[in-house]
């Protein structure tokens, strides 16, 4: 099949797709675009329902047996592209269905919680840290921003496919922990132990919050441990996507020279 219309029935779904979450969540399906994002989806063994492509913006080839394929004209892929520079490749996946209890975990686990984290970038960019840190989860609380939106998506560099991610609340998500006693600790500004000093060789999640506001008062009264970055600058905090960096790779840090010991 080939779209080289603006005003095809199909492309203007696509735009909703693209646009409009409730749209995304009642058809339970999402945008991937790029090549290397869809080939890490498919790598994670998802699969997209259709595969566009815009032969004349395509310069590498994507292979497989997909259910349907279709090809558009550059204008439209234009119309439907969230890119400022695309490759002409994107594909409509089924929206992965992921719960607490499908998560399986290391013998060791290290967990990420992220409350109502609102920027794209700044999920994408957790996203990003989890699966070169090799956590075994990330566990999306009350979120505020959708995880399914292309932006998401694009920051992620498609990493939400090759990270473990669950949508729950927050009251679900500490009792999962508390069932594998597992070691809570908080990123806080406000907290007195600085990261580094502590022990995370052992099963542990690490919660970050909002850059504004900071964790809720339910993750501070239920933390095992407050954490903060130490500051040695005018402003108190760091962009949540950098502290989750640093905590959670210190927690890698210290594991690996559990190992070599």
């Amino acid at each position: 099949m080939e779209i080289t219309s603006l005003q095809n029935p199909r492309i203007k779904q696509i735009v909703k797709l693209r646009d409009d979450k409730k749209t995304r969540r009642q058809d339970g399906l999402m945008l991937v675009e790029g090549h290397d994002e869809i080939q890490l989806a498919l790598a994670a063994g998802h699969k997209p329902q259709t595969l566009l492509s815009a032969p004349e913006l395509v310069s590498r080839q994507i292979s497989g047996d997909f259910p349907e394929t279709v090809t558009v004209s550059g204008a439209v892929f234009d119309k439907i592209s969230y890119r400022d520079n695309p490759d002409g490749w994107m594909g409509i996946f089924p929206i992965p269905r992921t719960s607490l209890n499908d998560l399986k975990l290391s013998t060791n686990p290290l967990v990420i919680i992220a409350e109502s984290i609102e920027k794209p970038g700044n999920l994408g960019a957790i996203l990003r840290t989890a699966d070169a840190a090799g956590v075994d989860a990330l566990l999306l609380c009350d979120p505020r921003t959708d995880l399914w939106n292309p932006n998401v998506v694009r920051a992620s560099r498609g990493t939400v496919f090759s990270v473990p991610v669950v949508e729950c609340d927050s009251p679900s998500a500490l009792e999962w922990l508390k069932a594998r006693r597992m070691r809570l600790l908080a990123a806080a500004p406000s907290a007195e132990v600085i990261y580094t000093d502590v022990d995370m060789r052992g099963p542990a999640a690490i919660a970050v919050g909002t850059e504004d506001k900071g964790l809720t008062g339910f993750w501070m009264s239920n933390a095992d441990l407050k954490v903060k970055i130490p500051m040695a600058g005018r402003v108190n905090s760091l962009n949540v996507s950098v502290s989750t960096a640093l905590v959670v790779y210190e927690a890698v840090r210290q594991r690996a020279m559990n190992k070599a010991i």
